[in-house]
């Protein structure tokens, strides 16, 4: 065998040495991605992080991440998922790959109602120059932000003032009116004491409250024309000032209790009814 022909085999065999562990690693990584495809996520994270042991050249780096944390969020693991999206943004080789591993955050950040953290991701982004194009993507999940953080006014503002979605803009507007106004059911009770849990439906503790404070303040209100002092001292202490600041506060909590039950009622419909885009 000539000299050019022993250097040909020679370069041949290295080119084969250097693509067979590079062909490997792929292998590795399609068998993870067809356990990921297949919802069997745990078993897709061990593939993914054993071939991170073995990508010395870190060449997976950001898919790996990404997958990762995309495993642990499809399994409720969202403290674990936030960790790897940021590790896959550290990763990122494109604005593409940068912006998808924020995206992500700020949607695991929504279902585990860090919200003021998911707001932060995505003001930073939607102020970001390079993402102009992709505000509507931004905006879709500042609403949903704002559904996580009861805060449903505002959420209809952003799904009805940029067009993103008739259905969630609907349920946000029927649901803010729908919610009772903790501040009208507490304060309506320091004038008439009952009137807050009327206001709430709850009309036999309304009728029970304003009763109790029509008795006992009649009381101390006769106790001290007939200079009872001490029974109006008595009565007016411990037994009219008790169920008027009752009053109050079972207002506060009712109004707070019926607004919970609201809110959770769509949110329910958006876990199992709504088809769109969620966290």
């Amino acid at each position: 065998m000539t000299s050019v022909n022993k250097t040909i085999v020679f370069f041949l065999l290295l080119a084969v040495m250097n693509l067979h562990p590079q062909t490997s690693l792929q292998q590795q990584f399609d068998s993870a991605i067809e356990l990921y495809n297949q919802e069997k996520y745990f078993d897709a994270i061990t593939e993914f992080k054993r071939l991170q042991f073995f990508d010395k050249e870190n060449l997976y780096s950001f898919q790996l991440n990404l997958f990762i944390g995309k495993s642990y969020k499809a399994g409720s693991k969202f403290d674990e998922a936030i960790k790897y999206f940021t590790l896959a943004e550290m990763n990122a080789a494109t604005e593409e790959d940068y912006f998808n591993s924020k995206i992500l955050s700020a949607r695991t950040n929504i279902l585990r109602r860090t919200t003021k953290q998911s707001e932060r991701i995505l003001n930073e982004l939607n102020d970001d120059s390079r993402f102009v194009s992709r505000i509507t993507v931004i905006k879709y999940w500042q609403g949903w932000n704002y559904i996580f953080s009861d805060e449903w006014d505002k959420a209809y503002e952003i799904f009805s003032e940029n067009i993103l979605d008739t259905t969630l803009a609907n349920l946000c507007k029927s649901v803010d009116e729908e919610l009772y106004s903790v501040e009208l059911a507490k304060y309506s009770s320091y004038l008439i004491p009952g009137s807050g849990q009327f206001y709430t439906g709850e009309y036999i503790s309304g009728v029970l409250s304003f009763g109790w404070n029509i008795l006992f303040g009649y009381l101390t209100i006769s106790a001290f024309i007939e200079d009872r002092m001490f029974d109006g001292i008595i009565v007016g202490n411990f037994l009219w000032l008790r169920f008027y600041s009752g009053s109050i506060q079972n207002a506060e909590k009712f109004a707070v209790q019926k607004n919970l039950e609201i809110s959770n009622k769509a949110l329910k419909y958006l876990q199992f009814q709504f088809r769109g885009e969620k966290p």
